[in-house]
């Protein structure tokens, strides 16, 4: 078994070999989800020299591919977590186990103060079936990103969510900057375990597609996809006529880089044209040219009801006037006879008399 010399200072710096750019972006991890990225990952450490590097404050879903050795503790990540790690052992079939380590209530000193202790970090290896000292390890937040693996051991998911201690509030886990690492790759698997490679470059985050208008993201795609297929004709007629490979895909540390992506890449055209062929036919099928005229704003009525109402109303109308002019003649007749009553008589004086 090769033997892999960490640079000076390393461990306490959490410094670690590392597959050069994020594996993948996952909200969520199952059992099967894992097995296949740590398998696919076994494939690409054969062929794929790793660098020494740090895994620093990763992002919510980040997939990291890293080597550690068994007596060796796993690397600072950047995150205080206030809460001891848990182990469980799956059996994932075809003689194979897969271990599962879980450590929750983790923070950045610093930066999630305001939201408190909701980092998860859970780490898979194979035990048995494959090469224990290759790690698949994922990142995510609380209950929102669940590990759908039922193993007794690891811990349960009624809560990810829990205060900061103030003593470790804004207290970092590493100090900063971090030191810079040369960029020189180590073979991890394979028939060149423990060869060293020069690499493209120090790591680095990789350049995410959304920071690109949708033309360079479409173009990046198609020259990604156009970059594997001729990798993989390449590697076809090298299997068919067992010829060495190019020295220059040897030499390559960034042979793999898109194929790590060519399923998301995939994911991404086939929603952008699913999205919109179906506003297409969506417009085809039930678009203005088949929609009705508006109803007229009086349509809600009924014109033989408001009829009959009015009939109705008319003739109400008319037997009130007609009591009216009743009540107004028989007052009449009351004030004519009230005058009659209260008449004075003659009180006029004859002189004569």
């Amino acid at each position: 078994m090769a033997s892999f010399q960490q640079p000076s200072n390393g461990s306490a710096e959490g410094l670690c070999l590392r597959f050069p750019q994020v594996l993948a972006v996952h909200s969520e991890m199952t059992m099967e989800t894992a097995l296949n990225l740590l398998q696919r990952g076994h494939q690409i450490a054969a062929q794929t020299p790793f660098q020494w590097g740090y895994i620093d404050r990763p992002a919510d879903g980040e997939i990291y591919l890293v080597h550690v050795s068994n007596q060796a503790p796993f690397p600072i990540d950047g995150i205080r977590y206030q809460a001891p790690e848990s182990k469980g052992v799956v059996n994932a079939g075809a003689n194979k186990e897969l271990e599962v380590h879980e450590v929750k209530y983790g923070f950045v000193p610093g930066q999630d103060n305001t939201i408190g202790a909701a980092r998860v970090r859970r780490r898979f290896r194979l035990i048995r079936g494959g090469y224990s000292q290759l790690w698949l390890v994922h990142y995510s937040h609380g209950p929102t990103a669940r590990t759908k693996i039922s193993v007794s051991l690891v811990s349960t998911y009624a809560s990810h969510l829990a205060a900061i201690q103030a003593a470790h509030m804004n207290q970092p886990v590493r100090e900063y900057p971090l030191r810079p690492v040369g960029s020189e790759g180590v073979y991890v698997l394979g028939e060149k375990a423990g060869q060293k490679v020069n690499a493209a470059g120090p790591l680095d985050r990789p350049t995410m597609p959304m920071q690109f208008n949708s033309q360079q993201m479409l173009a990046q795609q198609n020259n990604n996809m156009a970059r594997l297929e001729q990798r993989r004709r390449e590697h076809d007629r090298v299997a068919r006529q067992g010829l060495p490979p190019r020295a220059d895909e040897e030499e390559s540390g960034d042979e793999y880089e898109s194929s790590i992506t060519t399923k998301a890449l995939a994911m991404t055209r086939y929603r952008r044209n699913h999205e919109l062929m179906a506003a297409v036919f969506t417009h085809a099928a039930f678009g203005e040219k088949y929609a009705s005229a508006p109803p007229a704003s009086y349509s809600i009525f009924d014109k033989s009801h408001l009829d009959t109402q009015m009939e109705k109303l008319e003739a109400e109308i008319t037997v009130l006037m007609a009591k009216a002019e009743e009540r107004k003649a028989m007052h009449e007749q009351r004030r004519a006879a009230s005058r009659a009553t209260i008449e004075p008589g003659d009180m006029s004086i004859d002189p004569s008399s």
